[in-house]
């Protein structure tokens, strides 16, 4: 049987990224550039004032006689002229500095009286001015292949002129569940039947990955059911499954995707919870079907679909592990490795970890607050209080890292 090295291995081997598309710039917060972003134009496009005051020429601060103010500059309305020896003019923040002026006297220093214009201090050359290409040049690659275009990435290049980018698409998702047991929430329920949270949990954890999903709900054990739901999901970038997928009389995904022409690449890992796990090529897309218990459905999602989603939206598909501090006894372990629901903080500079006691696969109550799964390696002893451990946060959101 795989260890989850070697599958998910398997995962990054086989997953490519989305074909790259350009999009407005407005429509593309949260994705991930393709190509580097150049800026269309030096920033500041022009020399301009850091403070509200008045700008001058600094050959003339050595004149004891004032300076005559014979206009203003303000945002968007330049003083047109260039400044002669012995004038000033008023001028805002972000305003244009005009020919001839290299010098700003905030408004508190300077000395009105009438149209003429003295300071109060020393005034320093070249005080309180933004230079033209101080903060970037045009042409300057900004930001790099690779960024996710996050609120600053966004206004960074719209303050450059950038109308638009190349982009990696958000991934679609088209995902449903199967089981006779299954209702959805708000319906009655009969005798074995239970509420699809599976597919509400999947979908809401897509979304917060920035996924684009199309739910096709719950399909009966039938193949026939199952068929139809196959074709639609065709039409997304990843086809994701929750149940059917382990070896009772009515686990019939895999059968049914086969028929379909689909490539398997492996079933069933060396973990726990989620060792049914399946994964393969539907139409060349990356296609998995998760177990049916809640907590192994939520694993295997963390440990081997988000790399996958990582893959297609442009992004490192690693699941980086990160050494943490153990707050108290685990169960060493056995023939599988283990992945407990686990809650990280970091005191004092170091990273500690603590997991709820009740782990069960059909249980939900211990993914709720989880943002790490712990690790615990095959055949390891039991573990301490102080123990290092590896886990893998799961705080990712795609505009994130």
């Amino acid at each position: 049987m795989l260890t989850y090295v070697d599958a998910l291995k398997i995962v990054q081997e086989t997953v490519s990224t989305l074909p790259l598309q350009t999009q407005p710039l407005s429509a593309a917060a949260g994705l991930v550039l393709a190509a580097p972003a150049r800026a269309y134009w030096d920033m500041p496009r022009w020399d301009n004032s850091a403070m509200d005051g008045f700008a001058v020429a600094s050959q003339a601060l050595s004149s004891s006689d004032g300076l005559e103010i014979v206009g203003s500059s303000f945002a968007g309305h330049p003083y047109d002229n260039t400044l002669q020896p012995g004038e000033a003019i008023q001028i805002t923040t972000g305003a244009p500095l005009p020919d001839g002026a290299d010098t700003v006297i905030p408004i508190e220093d300077a000395i009105e009286n009438g149209s003429s214009l003295r300071w109060a201090k020393s005034v320093q050359p070249k005080q309180h001015v933004r230079y033209r290409g101080e903060e970037y040049r045009a042409n300057e690659v900004l930001l790099e292949r690779g960024t996710i275009l996050q609120a600053g990435a966004i206004g960074l290049l719209a303050s450059a002129g950038v109308t638009e980018v190349e982009v990696y698409p958000r991934p679609h998702v088209a995902v449903f569940s199967t089981g006779d047991e299954l209702v959805e929430l708000g319906q009655e329920l009969g005798p074995g039947q239970i509420v699809n949270s599976n597919l509400l949990y999947l979908c809401a954890r897509l979304r917060e990955c920035g996924c684009t999903v199309t739910s096709l709900g719950i399909v009966e054990d039938r193949s026939e059911n199952l068929d139809q739901l196959i074709e639609q999901a065709k039409l997304a970038d990843l086809l994701l499954s929750t149940g059917g997928v382990s070896v009772g009389e009515k686990d019939l995904v895999q059968q049914t995707l086969q028929q379909h022409g689909f490539e398997r690449k492996f079933w069933k890992v060396a973990i726990k919870p989620g060792k049914p796990v399946l994964f393969g090529l539907l139409d060349g897309k990356p296609c998995f079907g998760l177990p049916g218990n809640p907590a192994a459905t939520a694993a295997t999602f963390e440990l081997f679909v988000l790399p996958a989603l990582r893959i297609l939206a442009g992004l490192p598909a690693e699941n980086r592990k990160i050494p943490a501090a153990l707050l108290h006894e685990v169960k060493g372990g056995s023939k599988r490795e283990a992945f407990l629901w686990a809650h990280y903080h970091w005191h004092d500079g170091e990273c500690r970890v603590e997991v709820p006691q009740r782990q069960g696969s059909g249980q939900t109550r211990s993914v709720q607050g989880a943002n790490a799964l712990l690790s615990v390696p095959i055949g390891s002893a039991d573990l301490s209080a102080g123990d290092k451990v590896k886990i893998i946060p799961l705080d990712f959101r795609y505009g994130e890292m």
